[in-house]
């Protein structure tokens, strides 16, 4: 394996994943951390956000992108409010309440998201999803990447990581106990697709959020995390251009 340690004072690299469903986003991520030797923050994020709100995780998972339980409800709120941005958020939209009571707004579980994201990047770690690419957006050596793939390649790929125990790129549990279906594919990907619309009113499909789209479906899951992490060396050594 080739050396992946960065120069002397180059900044811990930082980067974003956007993985459409089955585009190996699970696989990628971790691989990625893991060679440029900053965490990968997919599961961590929940947990973090929960303990800053004071709510449980499952409060947490009911609103979060990639996790199992939280695809119904993002869709139907979508539905309801398509226009509404994280700077003009419909407070009459309520979830629930907490342990004490107190009102918990999707909104709230947002901010605190895009909080855990920041303070992450500012030590270098590996955001999958999140809208990680334009909460970061401003960061000056973040490395923002897109992995998508033709649909049908996509669910390929899904029932094989499926098949091998990997739940958490087919949505963790909650997707019933069969293989992922075309079904699971398109719903998956248009919550994804609707917590970037609902919150941030953009589609997370544009290219111009990413400085790398790959298609994961045309190119082993190795391919993408060597391009992706010679990719993100460039960017925490060099920075922008001045």
């Amino acid at each position: 394996m080739a050396n992946d340690a960065l120069p002397e004072g180059a900044d811990a690299p930082v980067v974003t994943i956007s993985a459409t469903f089955g585009a190996g986003g699970s696989v990628i991520g971790p691989a990625v951390a893991a060679r440029l030797r900053v965490p990968f923050l997919n599961r961590a994020i929940p947990s973090a956000v929960a303990g800053r709100i004071g709510c449980s995780l499952d409060e947490v998972l009911q609103r979060d992108d990639r996790a199992p339980g939280g695809i119904e409800r993002l869709l139907s709120s979508a539905a309801r409010l398509p226009t509404v941005t994280l700077g003009s958020v419909d407070t009459a939209f309520i979830g629930t309440t907490n342990e004490d009571g107190r009102l918990l707004y999707d909104h709230e579980f947002v901010e605190r998201t895009e909080e855990v994201i920041g303070e992450f990047a500012r030590r270098g770690g590996v955001v999958l999803g999140r809208a990680g690419a334009i909460v970061l957006a401003e960061h000056p050596t973040a490395l923002h990447v897109r992995i998508d793939g033709d649909r049908h390649a996509r669910l390929r790929r899904a029932r094989r990581l499926w098949a091998s125990g990997d739940r958490e790129e087919v949505g963790g549990q909650g997707w019933g106990e069969g293989e992922p279906t075309l079904r699971t594919l398109e719903d998956n990907d248009r919550a994804r697709h609707a917590y970037v619309r609902r919150f941030y009113r953009t589609d997370p499909a544009s290219p111009g959020h990413y400085h790398l789209v790959l298609d994961g479906t045309a190119l082993t899951p190795q391919a993408c995390v060597d391009v992706i992490v010679r990719a993100a060396q460039d960017r925490a050594s060099e920075g922008p251009e001045s």
